[in-house]
């Protein structure tokens, strides 16, 4: 996929997105927190957010960082950073935060200038991901900090399996892909993240399994809550275009499915699933880098 292609796939999703950005919080606030406490972000450092998406954790970042600092968020989806920016000006004016509409992978940033790369979610779709963190590492400082959150398999995460196991009786198994293929599930395997991360030149690398239960439809009511869960997974879950492209009684049969599935996790407080990801650190060694 070419960047161009890149850009518009993610202009589509980025729309769909910025309409469902209170769902997608809530769903990954405790992960993003946990990658957060580990990142710990001190006043006065400069940090990039990678894949900042609706810029959540940018104004997280810059609130832990604060006026003596910088953060700098990068995002090839156009819609979503238009949003960022808005959200970042309603928020407490004197946070240090841009923006900028960019490939992580190929972005041209300054040398040396980061204390901390993160990201939440946003590092597991590069085409060459080897090339792409040696860009990144190219912009942290000698010994800088890297540390992102990225999903453990998918078969690990009811955000898709859940669903999955719903329909599977209704819709043609899907074409086996290539486990490496770039999205949102392809750093499920820890060897080949520290494969990636040690070829592009960073040190002390470790992963640190995180799981939670992650609040993912919300109601008035119990009912009201599970169609929620079952709006969001035909929206703008992983699982979404599979669902989306079935039509008539197909399509109505597999929302039933997937009604019972998450029916099965509701209580007090909404339908609540199982999520399951990485918390990846590592040390930024200039003199290790092959690409530079």
């Amino acid at each position: 996929m070419t960047e161009n292609d890149q850009r518009a796939e993610w202009r589509r999703k980025g729309e769909i997105w910025v309409v469902n950005h209170e769902r997608i919080d809530r769903m990954l606030a405790p992960l993003g927190r946990a990658a957060l406490d580990v990142a710990a972000p001190k006043p006065g450092e400069s940090v990039l957010d990678v894949g900042c998406g609706a810029g959540t954790t940018t104004l997280q970042l810059a609130e832990k960082i604060g006026a003596g600092g910088s953060v700098l968020g990068v995002d090839i989806s156009e819609p979503m950073l238009d949003f960022a920016r808005e959200r970042a000006a309603a928020a407490a004016s004197g946070l240090p935060i841009r923006f900028e509409l960019g490939d992580a992978a190929t972005y041209a940033f300054p040398r040396a200038r980061f204390d901390l790369l993160f990201s939440r979610f946003g590092v597991m779709f590069f085409a060459d991901p080897v090339a792409a963190f040696a860009n990144l590492h190219g912009a942290l400082k000698p010994g800088g900090r890297l540390c992102f959150v990225c999903w453990r398999p998918a078969a690990e995460n009811e955000l898709v399996s859940l669903p999955a196991r719903a329909v599977k009786a209704l819709i043609p198994p899907a074409p086996r892909s290539e486990p490496n293929a770039p999205g949102p599930f392809s750093f499920g395997d820890p060897a080949r993240v520290t494969s990636i991360l040690s070829g592009a030149g960073f040190s002390n690398i470790a992963l640190e399994t995180f799981g939670c239960r992650m609040l993912y439809g919300v109601g008035e009511t119990r009912d009201g809550a599970i169609d929620d869960a079952v709006e969001q997974a035909f929206e703008t879950g992983p699982f979404s275009r599979a669902l989306g492209e079935l039509q008539g009684d197909v399509r109505e049969r597999a929302r039933e499915a997937v009604r019972a599935a998450f029916a099965d996790r509701a209580e007090d407080g909404g339908v609540f699933i199982e999520g399951n990801a990485w918390i990846v650190t590592a040390l930024a060694d200039h003199w290790r880098n092959p690409r530079q």
